[in-house]
């Protein structure tokens, strides 16, 4: 028989049960608030914080547009080549439109270049007085009487008509340069300058110097002569 005594105990020790899960449930939201679980569980690794690079201006670079296809002929090669002018030396043979660079032994390097259009072509000897990577381009005073229209200064880069590389010949407005407009090459399009691909006087520059000689040929005279001679 259950006895109101009995009863009470129950009642007491039921509450303290009660009151005992409350402050345990209590304590354990306080702990989580106080301290968060992480986000990623413990067998997972949160992942790394990269720090962004500072940005970098990348130094300019060859034209990387796809290159026109080139005939044959006017590909750089090396080619048979008897003259008496020493290795190092440039000739520029301006009826046929090549450029060749002496190696010596009977051989040279041969290019295909632009001429001068009628009436702005020249000859004579000259030397590399200077050499420039992507030059800026100010066109002469010549020049821009005759196009008013062009820019009075353009910086250097792909877009620049005197292309990846200029050698300028002594003390003239004349330049041996490159060019981004690969599709005239073997043609008589410019102001008196030589002009070859951006890949050709690239390669053309690694191996001239200041000081170099440059032979420029009249129209009505050949470079590849047998003879050797240019005359």
């Amino acid at each position: 028989m259950i006895t109101l005594a009995s009863f009470e105990r129950k009642i007491r020790r039921a509450a303290v049960a009660i009151g005992a899960l409350i402050a345990g449930a209590f304590s354990f939201t306080h702990s989580a608030v106080a301290a968060p679980l992480p986000l990623f569980p413990f067998f997972m690794t949160p992942p790394m914080q990269v720090e962004p690079s500072p940005y970098m201006q990348s130094p300019q670079v060859e034209d990387e547009r796809p290159a026109i296809e080139q005939p044959a002929r006017f590909k750089r090669q090396i080619v048979n080549y008897p003259t008496r002018e020493a290795p190092g030396t440039i000739i520029v043979d301006t009826p046929n439109t090549y450029l060749y660079y002496v190696l010596g032994n009977g051989q040279a390097i041969r290019y295909g270049i632009g001429v001068g259009r009628d009436g702005f072509t020249w000859s004579g000897v000259q030397t590399v007085t200077r050499k420039a990577e992507w030059p800026a381009w100010t066109p002469p005073a010549e020049m821009i009487a005759r196009q008013p229209y062009l820019p009075r200064h353009m910086a250097g880069g792909p877009g620049n008509p005197l292309g990846a590389r200029a050698m300028y010949l002594g003390g003239t407005i004349y330049r041996i340069h490159g060019t981004n407009m690969p599709e005239t090459i073997g043609t008589q399009v410019s102001s008196g300058c030589i002009r070859l691909t951006n890949q050709d006087v690239s390669d053309l520059y690694s191996r001239v110097t200041v000081g170099t000689k440059v032979i420029v040929l009249p129209m009505d005279r050949r470079a590849d002569s047998a003879s050797g001679k240019r005359g």
